[in-house]
């Protein structure tokens, strides 16, 4: 469902630090998910996760900032099919280590 697919955010809560510059690439294995991703404030990223029968994400990121410092979290995401056939994610996340705070984002599949 995610293999070689990429997403840019379309929206983030204020204490996230994700934004439209920043890509994300997917990568899906059966059920193991994983990720790079970089742009805007973000250096370099990385996401490991499952996907369940129903295409939701459990997963945890990692991220070098532009101000240099390591920030990790833990993130859940539901897909929605657009009807182009392009996925929409909601996610809810939260940071673990380097910034604290919850959110929501939302994130769509690019070409």
């Amino acid at each position: 469902m995610y293999h070689n697919k990429k997403f840019k955010s379309i929206e983030n809560s204020e204490s996230g630090e994700v934004s439209a510059e920043t890509i994300f690439e997917y990568f899906q294995k059966d059920n193991i998910l994983w990720a790079t991703y970089s742009g805007g404030s973000i250096l370099l990223g990385n996401i490991i996760g499952t996907v369940d029968q129903d295409g939701k994400i459990e997963m945890r990121y990692q991220h070098l900032s532009s101000d240099g410092t390591f920030k990790t979290g833990k993130c859940n995401s539901s897909p929605e099919i657009l009807p182009n056939k392009k996925i929409r994610l909601h996610e809810s996340w939260e940071w673990s280590s380097g910034i604290i705070g919850k959110g929501k984002s939302i994130i769509e599949e690019i070409i």
